[in-house]
């Protein structure tokens, strides 16, 4: 048996410049960490023929091609297509509430998979075959960050380079900013999970077309990455929230889907109740509000008297890893 573990990520700034669409035009940057909220993997050898795949559903088929799913089934296709295999995963938050769980699991299933047949891989060339999978094979509008922070691990910052090149360094920030972010930063589930595609098949395609407006607006996304990366370098934690909430103001502008009314009014609470920035994680529509919070107390007693859960969390440090193998 083999059983991996995989981290779930938080959008630090440059979400959404990613994307092959925009990146391989302008180049994109992405400062991305991964959190200790996980996707499990676990992957045993059947006796008896078939595959048995247990996930939100239940399949138990005879051969890949009748796979649903389509990552079990583009992954089993291109690794294990003679192997009778039943693989679980479970995840600690629902899909579809913008930490990239479509990412983390492609990661996660792949690190099983070559886990099992003992072949080593290294954390660059498995993000790369996660996005090859979804990008390319399962033609799907999504970026690179989160299958390259999910493999990764840490506070990192990715540049997206026209050629498809992908610089991965590690944010360059003190342990007291560490710690400051650690106790500072606060995210609350709204309620609400979406179809991330829907958004970002938009923003595709709108990017495509030379819509100006989406181009402008990646741009200074773009740029606000790189001003939150020197913030936090910098140890400026109060201008980092500054840059979260421009960021918010930017996102909104993308997509008509990106927020609703009630994600503006929490919003608003957590501003008037000690919060300093924020912006939704993920491709927008709903999710989890990501805080800083020059007073954490207050913002969570808000957002409690408003009906949101907090998910309390950590920095994770390993990226995906296998963490028993028998």
């Amino acid at each position: 048996m083999i059983i991996t573990r995989t981290p779930l990520r938080i959008s630090i700034g440059g979400g959404g410049t990613d994307l092959p669409s925009y990146y391989t035009r302008f180049g994109g940057f992405v400062v991305s960490a991964a959190i200790s909220q996980y996707i499990f993997v676990s992957l045993n050898r059947m006796f008896r023929e078939g595959y048995l795949l247990k996930y939100s559903s239940l399949e138990q088929v005879a051969a890949v091609d009748e796979i649903q799913h389509p990552i079990f089934r583009e992954v089993l296709r291109r690794h294990n297509g003679h192997q009778y295999l039943e693989i679980d995963s479970m995840a600690d938050v629902p899909a579809g509430t913008g930490l990239g769980s479509s990412g983390t699991f492609t990661v996660g299933l792949l690190k099983a998979i070559y886990a099992e047949k003992r072949e080593f891989i290294s954390a660059s060339a498995l993000a790369e075959e996660a996005c090859d999978i979804e990008i390319n094979v399962l033609g799907r509008a999504v970026g690179k960050q989160d299958q390259y922070i999910a493999a990764f691990g840490g506070l990192t910052c990715f540049e997206f380079h026209q050629d498809g090149t992908i610089d991965v360094k590690p944010l360059s920030i003190s342990d007291e900013t560490l710690v400051d972010l650690q106790q500072n930063l606060l995210m609350f589930f709204t309620g609400y999970s979406r179809n991330a595609m829907e958004v970002l098949s938009d923003q595709k395609q709108r990017s495509i077309e030379d819509d100006q407006a989406i181009l402008e607006n990646l741009h200074h996304t773009k740029e606000l990455g790189i001003a939150a990366k020197e913030a936090l370098e910098h140890g400026d934690t109060a201008r980092f929230a500054a840059i979260m909430r421009e960021h918010w103001e930017n996102k909104r502008g993308r997509s008509k889907g990106m927020s609703n009314d009630c994600i503006d009014h929490w919003y608003e609470v957590a501003m008037a109740n000690g919060a300093l920035g924020g912006k939704l994680v993920g491709a927008g529509g709903g999710g989890y509000l990501l805080f800083y919070a020059e007073h954490p107390m207050r913002v969570r007693r808000a957002m409690a008297r408003e009906g949101l859960r907090e998910l309390n969390f950590r920095f994770d440090h390993d990226g995906s890893a296998v963490l028993f193998r028998d």
